[in-house]
């Protein structure tokens, strides 16, 4: 029995060093990529051991440091604000119906589940929010759209109370007077950590990657998130390379070559790299939250 775990231990920990692999492993080429020079790209292809360095990407991307960090600041506050949004409404909307003897509850769900079979569609969203809530070129643009409260995280957060917070701790909280709300914060959410922290990180994951909001809604620079900033960026680039006046003025010059594919690169490294920074930060509460709805469980 003891050889038998053993052996399975061992290929699991083999399994597992495989996959981390196949995650790190790009993401090294990614990163070593984005600082070959471009003629080397061409030339020898992509490699771990790149024969010439080049900062060239990097140099363009940051040639307005001004914009590149402004784009930073909405973005990371865009996110904040938005997790810690979607995170109360999808809470208050999840309790409720957690509770089997709310009156109306089979309404509210239906409500619910509808949005996930049916949208209005682009043109009539963009209608919506540009001239009845008039909020292009402004934050909400940012925060609002499809990203304020999902279905899918309220089905999660409901399906976690219903199946983790016990009916008699809620009933003794009642017999002690408390109300809903105060049942709601100082007992269900203390318990609810582990889904708190995974939606925490959907969510946050979900409004810094986004920027079809911002290309929909956004056509003030200065509103601009470092995602919708990026992208533009790589649409001149390719701009400059389809141009045929552009690009006869950057043949002029026979020692320079616009780095298009170590921009692309950039722009990836760029946008994941303040996630990759916070992630293991963030990792450790989330860890720990699992953890300790385990035991209370």
């Amino acid at each position: 029995m003891v050889d038998r775990s053993k052996g399975f231990q061992i290929v699991a920990n083999l399994i597992m060093i495989i996959l981390v692999l196949c995650c790190i492993v790009p993401f090294i080429l990614l990163v070593v990529s984005s600082f070959t020079k471009e003629t080397s790209l061409i030339r020898y292809g992509y490699s771990f051991f790149p024969r010439e360095i080049d900062f060239a990407a990097y140099k363009y991307l940051l040639v307005d440091s001004t914009d590149i960090l402004r784009g930073y600041a909405i973005s990371a506050f865009v996110t904040v604000v938005g997790t810690l949004a979607n995170l109360t409404i999808t809470t208050l909307f999840a309790y409720p119906l957690s509770r089997r003897d709310l009156p109306g509850r089979g309404i509210l769900a239906f409500f619910l589940f509808f949005t996930m079979l049916f949208n209005g569609g682009l043109v009539p969203s963009y209608i919506m929010w540009t001239q009845t809530f008039h909020i292009k070129n402004t934050i909400a643009a940012l925060l609002f759209p499809n990203l304020m409260m999902g279905a899918f995280y309220v089905i999660m957060m409901r399906t976690y109370f219903t199946t983790n917070i016990p009916d008699a701790v809620i009933e003794a909280a009642r017999i002690d007077g408390a109300g809903e709300l105060r049942i709601l914060w100082q007992v269900v959410l203390p318990m609810s950590i582990p889904i708190i922290a995974t939606l925490a990180l959907l969510v946050g994951l979900n409004y810094w990657n986004d920027w079809l909001n911002g290309l929909y809604y956004i056509s003030d620079d200065k509103l601009y998130s470092i995602q919708v900033l990026l992208n533009r960026m790589l649409l001149d680039v390719q701009f400059l390379l389809s141009n045929s006046e552009a690009a006869k003025t950057l043949q002029q010059n026979e020692d320079f070559v616009l780095p298009s594919t170590g921009i692309r690169m950039a722009v990836a490294v760029m946008g994941a790299l303040p996630i990759l920074v916070v992630y293991p930060f963030f990792q450790k509460y989330f860890v720990k939250g699992i953890v300790i709805g385990a035991v209370k469980g």
